[in-house]
């Protein structure tokens, strides 16, 4: 396995066992999330699997994923809403984040990349699937919450 994968890989380890921690009621995963996001961040934006077409995405579990994100936005509380201070609709209306909902479409994305991995010890179809979801949906969700974690340990709040 090339370094980078070990790496990439290891980086959402870390990400899910955070998220893990932050949902049994610990919130010091913030200020560590905060430095690991733009590892993730670099990880993928550097990763180069070759994929082939018609790459499995993972099944969702929309009652699953709402369970997680409902658990997450009630322990992040009033750290978890945000305003996208440049994203305005056509007829001028603010928009809001959630960390919730970042947090956890990343961490969906990536435990279902860890479980495929660990179910065939194959790394392609785990970085394929990951690069294709990254591009397409959760790649924004590490940018946004990247951009909310700094601005809340800029002021103190992590």
């Amino acid at each position: 396995m090339p370094p980078d994968t070990s790496d990439l890989l290891q980086i959402a380890r870390e990400y899910c066992a955070l998220i893990e921690a932050l949902m049994a009621g610990d919130r010091r995963p913030l200020a560590e999330l905060n430095g690991l996001l733009p590892r993730l961040h670099a990880a993928m934006a550097t990763a180069k699997p070759r994929c082939d077409e018609g790459i499995d995405q993972p099944n969702v579990d929309l009652d699953q994923r709402f369970e997680l994100f409902s658990r997450l936005h009630a322990r992040l509380g009033d750290l978890d809403g945000y305003w996208m201070e440049f994203d305005v609709t056509p007829n001028r209306q603010e928009m809001s984040g959630s960390l919730a909902d970042d947090l956890t479409d990343i961490y969906c994305e990536l435990k279902a990349g860890l479980d495929q991995f660990d179910r065939s010890a194959k790394t392609e179809p785990t970085l394929c699937s990951w690069q294709s979801g990254f591009c397409k949906h959760w790649g924004q969700h590490v940018v946004d919450a990247e951009r909310h974690l700094y601005a809340l340990a800029a002021v103190d709040r992590l």
